[in-house]
């Protein structure tokens, strides 16, 4: 058995640490940069401000196609940086120090600290320029953590693995969005007791910690390139896009655009998912915290427990008979997920049964797809890799499908009225159904990926 197929414990611990905590950094910003700028940014400007400034749905979906932009061109050149410089350790230490703090700078973000901060005074102005910033310093928040997370710790990932252990591998790095989505939604339930700014910093400190800890534990174990073998920067910079590339490694690209219209179809409506709850199914954490009952409780432990079980076993089974023998029911279990959850506009059970198919076929499908990317990256070229892995899962999907929602959820959005007297509107079901539409066509890349056998 190949000398890697096992992996050590100090690499286990850093695998989940920073697979968590970079999760949890990215769902904050996925989120609840949304619901900052929609409850807090926007929470209590005056009507003519919010005729006078950018529309709350297009800053949205600005701001993540802004970040997805940054997020690619980030890992493009700190992926081939990290090759050149032969290592991983610093990239994602030192990155993830700096997210931290860059992550804390948003508890400060206000309208009456932006106003004192240019000198306005103009209602309008105020909240443009606080929009901006946001966006700005999304994008700021997104290069450090391209950095260390995107780039560095992923190639990382792929430098220990080996093709007998990914999927077990995945399996487990599949679990850290659900732990972080759990994570974040239960620090969502402060922050109306906390506040945005005390929610910012303290998540900001755990994250440099992390990185803190990183200098100590993280271990580069990518095998030294000769000089030799080595192209120029811009070389390697464009070395994924050559027609000749593409065609010897079809099986990676055929991956990647399955990975794209999947992560199409999810952005179609996760940016707008904690509205949608909010607004159009008048959920809140109140309401949620006020269910809880020691039986609930119990019983979401044992549910816990049992998907964790799941998928680190499915992650096993993958790796012992082979990936292609689920790629059918990934697809279909997501795409079957969202047909349910659009279906069930009006019942939060029926909600919660809809995304809890979605989220299996999403874990089943990350897994899969998570590994078979790795599978069919060269490994002396990971990092360089690492830039077109993203203009397929975060680029083209985070651009694409915010605006899609956007746009699709207009004939279904739902008008209320704050309580500033203030016209807004929320997303509605139809973005599911959207998402769903989108999903269908993942089979087109995976018949052909299926015909050329998913197997490296």
């Amino acid at each position: 058995m190949n000398s890697k197929s096992k992996l050590k414990g100090v690499q286990w611990f850093n695998l989940i640490l920073f697979g968590l905590m970079g999760q949890i950094a990215w769902a904050v910003e996925n989120m609840y940069f949304n619901t900052f700028l929609y409850n807090s940014v926007y929470h209590g400007a005056s009507q003519t401000a919010v005729n006078g400034s950018i529309d709350v749905m297009d800053a949205i979906s600005r701001m993540v196609a802004l970040s997805a932009a940054t997020a690619v061109i980030t890992t493009f050149i700190m992926g081939v940086l990290s090759d050149r410089f032969n290592s991983r350790k610093w990239f994602i230490s030192i990155g993830y120090i700096i997210w931290g703090i860059i992550t804390a700078c948003f508890g400060f973000i206000t309208r009456d600290n932006i106003a004192l901060l240019f000198s306005l005074q103009d209602e309008v102005k105020i909240l443009t320029a606080t929009v901006i910033t946001v966006i700005v310093m999304d994008c700021v928040m997104t290069f450090m953590g391209s950095t260390s997370n995107d780039s560095a710790f992923n190639a990382w990932v792929t430098d220990i693995t080996d093709v007998t252990n990914r999927a077990t591998t995945e399996s487990v790095l599949a679990l850290m969005p659900v732990f972080a989505m759990g994570i974040v939604m239960a620090l969502g339930g402060l922050v109306g007791s906390i506040g945005y700014p005390v929610f910012f910093i303290a998540l900001g400190a755990v994250v440099t910690v992390c990185g803190v800890v990183g200098i100590f534990t993280v271990k580069d174990s990518r095998a030294e390139v000769s000089t030799a073998e080595k192209q120029s920067f811009f070389a390697e910079f464009i070395y994924g896009f050559r027609p000749s590339v593409v065609k010897k490694h079809k099986n990676l690209y055929l991956s990647l655009c399955a990975m794209a219209l999947f992560n199409i179809a999810y952005q179609v409506f996760f940016p707008y998912i904690f509205i949608y709850l909010q607004h159009s199914m008048n959920f809140t954490f109140d309401k949620l915290l006020a269910g809880l009952t020691p039986k609930v409780i119990v019983i979401a432990a044992v549910c816990l427990i049992a998907v964790v079980a799941g998928i680190i076993s499915l992650g096993r089974l993958m790796d012992k008979i082979g990936k292609d023998k689920f790629i059918y029911a990934s697809v279909l279990l997501f795409t079957a997920g969202l047909v349910i959850t659009g279906f069930n506009d009006k019942s939060l059970g029926g909600f919660g049964i809809g995304m809890l198919i979605t989220m299996a076929g999403f874990g089943c499908f990350m897994i899969l797809f998570g590994a078979s990317v790795r599978d069919f990256t060269p490994e002396d070229k990971t990092g360089m890799f690492q830039g077109i892995r993203m203009i397929f899962t975060v680029l083209l999907p985070m651009v694409i499908g915010p605006f899609i929602g956007k746009e699709i959820c207009r004939f279904s959005e739902i008008s209320y009225i704050n309580e500033y007297g203030v016209a807004q509107s929320a997303p509605g079901a139809v973005m599911f159904f959207a998402a769903a539409a989108v999903s269908v066509l993942i089979f087109i890349p995976v018949i052909f990926l299926k015909k050329n056998g998913i197997k490296k």
